[in-house]
């Protein structure tokens, strides 16, 4: 025993270095600078081998008719490239005759020819200096426009990209009466400039990270300065320069990697697609993580009570609000536990249920030919059915299918004596009550179908050590280090003035202290002394 225990744990430490040998390996071929050649034809030879058996890739050269007979290479893609603007500030200005003058009057060596182009002759604004190979083939692959002057060790970067995306609308995901109806979009550039257009801050910040061996991603996170624990900005750092992947197609592969609990059927990770759900969360403390490519912001740390939140409880009074909220409470109860309660009065505790509808329920179960279990899995099963292939079929036939589901095939099935009516009415209220929670409609049907199980062999006690299991499971997750079931977990007061109940914004003083840990100099809204006063 003792040979094999130390045999493992040489195993394991040979593991231990050799991982921690790839990773540094990893890291210096990262930082190695690969220097450009000085050479035209070296620097072509060099393209030509990343850029083999492709057609969109373009490289055009251009020699200025001045004594030094001065070559310049022009590399792009094609497709990637907004070939106006190429024309009018990129090759036009180079075959002017005017640059002839520019070379000759500040000419002192071949480093020089690059500083004359930014000066005298190049009319874009964003303008970059590359004096690594590795880097011109990033920028390339971007949609960038390189320009290499023949004999030095620099190049130039120009931007002028093609933005091709789809236009702003409203997310068909999180609909509202009233609020702003724009959402997010693919393109990273423009999903910054929506935040930035509501947090009119200097303090807010935006961090790039390149993520996929393969596919190169472009992720930012962005929070405010000052507002956001550092704590939670370094491990979401660390998290998401530790993945090692090929591809990052889009937001939900990087939640799958940062998330807390990967085995637990609760998210620890929010996702939404509208700016202004996104600058409140970074507003209370938290931290946004967006994707290039995907229309859905990531947030941390996510709690529970976020799943009942909607950004339109903002909007309007307190008291509804919190009516609102109290209802979407209700309806996430009743379609998780509705199945599993029906299912544990009908075979176990008959007692409880009132003697006339006990006879209805009996009458309406005589020509059934299932077991009450059998016949709540089924109705069950089919209703998950009938929703994926709604949400997966186009648009105008996925509204048909939900409603031949729902009148022909239920109504259909009563008659026949498959199922029995109070089952249908069972699943129709469970359904209705799932959809009040985007966020933790994938959970639902998970605990839904444990609950329908385990009702089925032990009635409402099974029901009730589910449900508390539950309960224990939620109060050990952690999301960047901040319990899933805060501000519930420390009680305390000034934590709960916006959960269930939501108090008027001129009552939310400071921000959530779960969130920021402890850090009292975080106002939220206003000052202490800017509540509103009567007028005299």
């Amino acid at each position: 025993m003792l040979k094999r225990l130390l045999t493992k744990m040489k195993y394991k430490n040979l593991n231990k270095m050799h991982n921690s040998l790839n990773n540094s390996s990893r890291i210096k071929a990262v930082n190695q600078i690969e220097p450009i050649p000085e050479s035209m034809i070296q620097i072509k030879e060099k393209l030509n081998q990343v850029f083999s058996d492709t057609n969109d890739f373009i490289t055009r050269e251009i020699t200025l008719c001045n004594k030094f007979n001065t070559t310049i290479l022009v590399i792009y893609i094609d497709g990637m490239v907004n070939i106006e603007l190429l024309d009018e500030n990129i090759l036009k200005p180079l075959m002017n005759e005017k640059v002839d003058s520019y070379f000759q009057q500040e000419f002192t060596s071949k480093d020089s020819n690059i500083n004359i182009l930014k000066k005298n002759v190049l009319t874009c604004s964003q303008i970059e200096e590359i004096k690594d190979f590795k880097q011109i083939i990033n920028k390339i692959l971007e949609g960038n426009v390189i320009l290499y002057v023949d004999g030095t060790t620099v190049a130039l970067s120009i931007n002028l990209i093609e933005v091709k995306s789809r236009d702003i609308s409203e997310p068909l995901t999180d609909p509202v009466i009233r609020g702003p109806r724009e959402g997010f979009t693919e393109l990273l550039s423009t999903n910054k400039v929506m935040i930035r257009r509501i947090i009119r801050n200097p303090n807010l910040k935006f961090e790039d990270i390149t993520l996929g061996q393969q596919t190169n991603t472009t992720i930012t996170i962005c929070y405010i300065k000052g507002i956001t624990n550092e704590q939670i900005i370094e491990t979401l750092r660390k998290r998401l320069k530790n993945i090692d992947t090929d591809a990052i197609l889009e937001s939900g592969y990087l939640e799958e990697f940062i998330e807390d609990a990967p085995f637990s059927v609760f998210p620890t990770v929010g996702a939404y697609e509208k700016p202004d759900v996104i600058c409140g969360k970074i507003l209370e403390g938290r931290v946004a993580i967006l994707c290039d490519g995907s229309p859905f912001v990531l947030t941390v740390p996510y709690l529970l009570i976020e799943s009942i939140q909607t950004s339109e409880d903002y909007y309007i009074k307190p008291i509804v609000a919190t009516f609102y909220r109290i209802i979407r409470i209700i309806g996430l109860f009743i379609s998780i536990n509705l199945p599993a309660m029906y299912l544990a009065l009908i075979s176990f505790h008959q007692e409880v249920i009132p003697f006339k509808l006990l006879l209805t329920i009996i009458s309406s179960r005589q020509k059934v030919p299932y077991s009450a279990f059998t016949e709540s899995f089924l109705m069950l099963l089919t209703f998950e059915i009938l929703r994926e292939s709604g949400i997966r079929m186009p648009r105008p036939a996925g509204s048909t299918v939900s409603l031949v589901g729902a009148l022909v095939l239920g109504q259909s099935a009563v008659q026949a004596g498959l199922v029995s009516t109070p089952m249908v009415i069972v699943t129709a209220i469970t359904a209705i009550g799932g959809f009040m929670s985007g966020s933790l409609l994938g959970a639902i049907p998970i605990i839904r179908l444990i609950l329908l199980i385990v009702s089925n062999f032990t009635g409402l006690l099974g029901i009730m050590v589910v449900n508390i299991m539950i309960l224990i499971h939620l109060s050990s997750i952690r999301s960047f280090d901040v319990p899933y079931l805060s501000p519930f977990s420390s009680f305390s007061g000034t934590e709960l003035k916006d959960t269930v109940v939501r108090l008027p914004l001129w009552a939310m003083i400071t921000r959530p202290r779960s969130l920021t840990w402890g850090k009292m100099n975080n106002v939220k809204y206003r000052t202490k002394n800017n509540f509103p006063k009567k007028e005299e």
